[in-house]
């Protein structure tokens, strides 16, 4: 009988076998211990996403019934259901226009160059710590108006949110903590930009205004808050999962040192290869049928994104790592209602990231002895990935 339990670190440093034995023999699982359901199967996520009247939002999006507030005071409209959700998602899509994350672009390459360089001038490094880890955090620092000097202590406070002791699947002490002063922290940049206007996306949520509606405070604060969380954590994980798996694919690599213009194919199957999210909680409004099981009302459901696009009913040759795969049915950013609004911003990152590792670390090579993975319920990736350049 197939075991699923995310925090179980063994497991989830490869979850793919179980994944795979989860779709074979019990794509609609119950885990009795934790009290959860597990669904694998591509079509079987797919129509999770897409049906957020039975698979509700409003407890959260991880696997924990929200421990630190209510999810949208945490998670902006990523805690909430429709009417609220769509309302609250227009209001801040009216300040995170395509024209801003297209003038990004010059910044994020800069921001890439300066510290590959800096890797490459020392001959190797820490591809994490020296790098991907700071990169997102810098980019949305400036987007949202955050000084430099404030920046660590924030990267630093998102990965105690996200982090989770082997063993005890609640959210650490020491997380609730880091969550209250990111909380506090955006409550205070959120009255300085007000009474000190400026032209960052902050200052833009503030004045945003659809059919005469505003953001209040508090829904400001709470989208920051996600944007720290989701759109640091992810991108850091996207672009150390990249590079780890261009190295182990020799074949791969090799049509990436002659073609830099796959960088955008290189996101895009590592996203499906082995996306930064592996799942997605949602809570049943109701009795859901489904493969001879039911999952009852108010029951966790964790949407399998990692097992989802490794699945053989839908891709072909799923496990294995090709740039020429046509990867739009791709589940790493969701579907339906709640498709991630940063999807874009992520994409550019990534590409452009990649685009200055091809430039000014092609040589780089990983060294297997130093690799730390991140201790995490439903982000998979890398908390240190030590290199050096050949």
């Amino acid at each position: 009988m197939v075991v699923y339990d995310p925090y179980d670190w063994q497991v989830h440093e490869d979850p793919y076998p179980c994944y795979r034995a989860l779709r074979d023999e019990a794509p609609c699982y119950h885990n009795e211990a934790l009290d959860f359901w597990a669904l694998s199967r591509y079509d079987d996520v797919l129509d999770g996403f897409r049906e957020w009247q039975r698979l509700s939002n409003l407890q959260g999006v991880a696997l924990e019934r929200e421990q630190i507030s209510g999810a949208a005071d945490v998670m902006s409209f990523l805690g909430m259901d429709p009417p609220r959700h769509d309302h609250i998602r227009n209001l801040v899509s009216a300040g995170f226009t395509p024209r801003r994350v297209r003038e990004l672009e010059g910044p994020v390459r800069a921001l890439a160059a300066r510290y590959l360089d800096g890797i490459a001038l020392q001959g190797g490094g820490d591809f994490i710590g020296d790098f991907a880890g700071k990169l997102p955090m810098d980019v949305i620092s400036e987007m949202l108006g955050v000084p430099p000097e404030d920046r660590d202590t924030l990267r630093a406070w998102a990965d105690l949110v996200v982090h989770r002791e082997e063993g005890n699947p609640s959210v650490p002490p020491a997380g609730m903590a880091a969550a209250a002063n990111i909380l506090k922290y955006f409550a205070e940049h959120v009255a300085a930009c007000r009474s000190r206007p400026g032209d960052g996306l902050t200052d833009a949520l503030i004045a945003t205004e659809v059919e005469g509606s505003r953001l209040e405070d508090r829904d400001i604060i709470a989208f920051l808050f996600l944007m720290i969380i989701a759109g640091n954590e992810t991108t850091t994980k996207l672009l150390g999962n990249a590079v780890y798996w261009a190295s182990a694919n020799p074949e791969q690599r090799a049509n990436l040192d002659a073609n830099h213009s796959l960088a955008a194919a290189w996101v895009e199957e590592t996203l499906r290869y082995d996306p930064s999210s592996q799942l997605i909680a949602r809570t049943a409004t109701c009795d859901i049928e489904l493969h001879g099981s039911t999952i009852p009302e108010g029951a966790r459901v964790a949407l399998l994104i990692g097992s989802a696009n490794r699945d053989e009913r839908y891709w072909q040759d799923p496990d294995r790592f090709d740039l020429e795969r046509n990867t739009t049915g791709s589940l790493a950013f969701g579907q339906g209602t709640h498709f991630c609004l940063g999807a874009s911003l992520a994409r550019l990152e990534g590409r452009v990231s990649l685009e200055e590792v091809l430039a000014r670390i092609p040589n780089y090579r990983i060294l297997e002895a130093g690799i730390e993975r991140i201790h995490s319920s439903n982000v998979r990736g890398f908390a240190a990935l030590p290199i050096e350049l050949a």
